[in-house]
């Protein structure tokens, strides 16, 4: 079979796609033909060694799949060849063949393309978590996303409006406000691309309270961090809630004093980790997003896809934040 494998540190440049023998099931697993791979921000820094695992090398970056079930090993009951899961894998995605837990796996619904399934669950995944979880969003509340064109943003858009909220969709360009837009963000705001001074910094505070009204913003939902972030929490309401995400921007500093003026918290979001600790709470969240999936209140928006051997382009393009919505990899 065919692998794009990290063999030492750094960019997606320096991916190698290579040959490996077919993977055998073991006690306990299942063999799945990979047919897409979804591509996330993760996937970025997995292979520069900058997130918080750091997989023994040689590994294939790619942590949400969707395929087939080809073998099964033994020991497992509720999976047979020929079943179509989806599923979060951490790493190792992007390969023609994978040996699996079947823990990690969920059933693909019929109907529902491999691309759709393999770039639902860690994104929305993630997102409910944050929003429900940390962000104790409730209906009629105003919800501001950040970076809010990519997967993680168009997520937020999706189930803040299903759960009722006003959504300000934050974005670095028209096009990508136009997909926030149909998304359903009820606000769009176009930022300017950071660095910023101390003066283009208030601007943008300043912009940022004009989209979210007098009373602030309830939730700040924030996957791109850097010089945004302390602008973002300027704009929160009292009592608000700042849901720390991601950092493709940089990681921020930011002056404590701002979350006792507003007496907000400033919360944490590591799905992975609350998925590993409570899988029961995490299946319910899961269980949430497929009747929300059924009922066409969110969508997976797969906006390009790419061959295997070109999958280190689209890393590429989500280390340089040019990707809106989901970028898959398909075998």
């Amino acid at each position: 079979m065919r692998a794009l494998l990290s063999k030492a540190v750094g960019g997606p440049d320096t991916l190698e796609l290579t040959e490996l023998p077919d993977p055998t099931p073991g006690p306990g697993q299942v063999v799945v033909a990979v047919k897409a791979c979804a591509i996330n921000y993760p996937d970025v820094l997995i292979i520069e060694d900058k997130y918080q695992f750091k997989p023994p090398r040689p590994f294939a970056p790619g942590g949400e799949i969707a395929g087939v079930v080809e073998a099964v090993g033994d020991g497992v009951t509720g999976w047979k060849v020929g079943d179509r899961i989806m599923g979060t894998i951490g790493n190792g995605g992007l390969v023609e063949k994978i040996a699996l837990d079947p823990a990690r796996m969920f059933r693909l619904p019929e109907g529902r393309s491999f691309a759709e399934g393999a770039s639902l669950v860690l994104t929305y995944g993630t997102t409910i978590h944050a929003l429900l979880d940390r962000g104790h969003l409730t209906e009629g509340q105003t919800l501001l996303v950040l970076g809010a064109a990519g997967g993680v943003g168009l997520a937020a858009i999706e189930l803040g409006k299903a759960f009722g909220a006003r959504v300000v969709a934050a974005v670095s360009s028209e096009e990508k406000a136009e997909a926030a837009r149909a998304a359903g963000a009820d606000v769009t705001i176009v930022y300017a691309r950071a660095p910023f001074d101390k003066d283009q910094s208030k601007a943008l505070a300043e912009q940022f309270k004009a989209a979210v009204g007098p009373n602030g913003a309830d939730v700040v939902y924030d996957p791109v961090g850097g010089d945004y972030a302390e602008p973002a929490l300027r704009s929160i309401a009292w009592e608000g809630r700042y849901l720390v995400v991601g950092f493709p921007a940089g990681i921020p500093r930011l002056p404590l004093n701002l979350t006792l003026l507003k007496s907000c918290d400033v919360c944490g979001v590591f799905w992975g980790a609350f998925a590993a600790r409570d899988p029961q709470a995490n299946q319910a969240h899961v269980d949430h997003l497929f009747r929300l999936w059924e009922q066409g209140r969110i969508s997976p928006r797969v906006t390009e896809v790419f061959p295997l051997e070109r999958g280190g382009d689209a890393i590429a393009k989500m280390a340089n934040r040019g990707a809106i919505g989901k970028l898959v990899v398909e075998m």
